[in-house]
């Protein structure tokens, strides 16, 4: 069974995964930045998760956001007792996108907010 402890760590300490099969533009990179800066709770409430080992299973294009800003430090949700092969499950489930927009619903109730900013549209 898998352990979690969250806390606040150096950014230094955590390392981006290189087999994160995961790209990002440059544009939605500085959107990205701009969006954590702008709104920094975010990390707060949907953390960095990194294995014992300190390598990002979740949240690697957010880890580069934030050493791109400035940022010396994140909350981080460290998980041990994965098998690798739920570690590499995880990577790509965290990041699958199952569902989809509701435009007319954004478009009606949604339509207030920056939405395109937010990489949406």
């Amino acid at each position: 069974m898998a352990k979690i402890l969250t806390k606040t760590v150096k950014l230094s300490e955590i390392h981006l995964n290189p087999d994160n099969p995961r790209t990002i533009t440059t544009k939605a990179m500085e959107n990205l930045t701009k969006s954590l800066k702008e709104f920094p709770e975010m990390l707060e409430l949907r953390e960095i998760v990194v294995d014992e080992s300190m390598m990002v299973l979740g949240g690697n294009m957010r880890l580069r956001a934030l050493q791109e800003s400035g940022a010396v430090e994140c909350v981080a949700k460290i998980v041990t007792g994965l098998t690798d092969k739920q570690k590499r499950e995880f990577v790509i489930k965290d990041n699958a996108g199952f569902g989809e927009w509701d435009m007319d619903a954004l478009a009606n109730a949604w339509d207030d907010l920056p939405l395109a900013d937010w990489g949406i549209g």
